[in-house]
């Protein structure tokens, strides 16, 4: 695989794990708000188990972030010691001739 192909498939695994990382925060998001509304109904199986699983998706959400940090700067790294920019001008020019 080329520089320039393999720095764009990290750049597209990075926005893949952006999109699993904003996904793992609505779901935090959705579980809060049904604990918020069991408050009112008061089912003991929700109260039980919902706090579980906001913690474990919590802790996915922060190794996602963690990893998506990692990930994105070995990939800035990547680009900066390949000079992919200039890999780019140069696939541009290339198909315009």
């Amino acid at each position: 695989m080329d520089k320039l192909k393999k720095f764009e498939l990290m750049e597209k695994i990075a926005r893949e794990l952006e999109d699993v990382r904003k996904s793992q925060q609505a779901v935090l998001e959705k579980i809060g708000k049904i604990e918020v509304d069991n408050i009112e109904l008061g089912d003991q199986n929700l109260e039980k188990i919902l706090p579980d699983i906001f913690q474990r998706t919590a802790d996915n959400s922060d190794a996602i972030r963690q990893l998506l940090d990692s990930f994105q700067e070995k990939t800035e790294e990547f680009g900066e010691k390949n000079n992919v920019a200039k890999l780019k001008e140069q696939q541009q020019i290339n198909s315009i001739k």
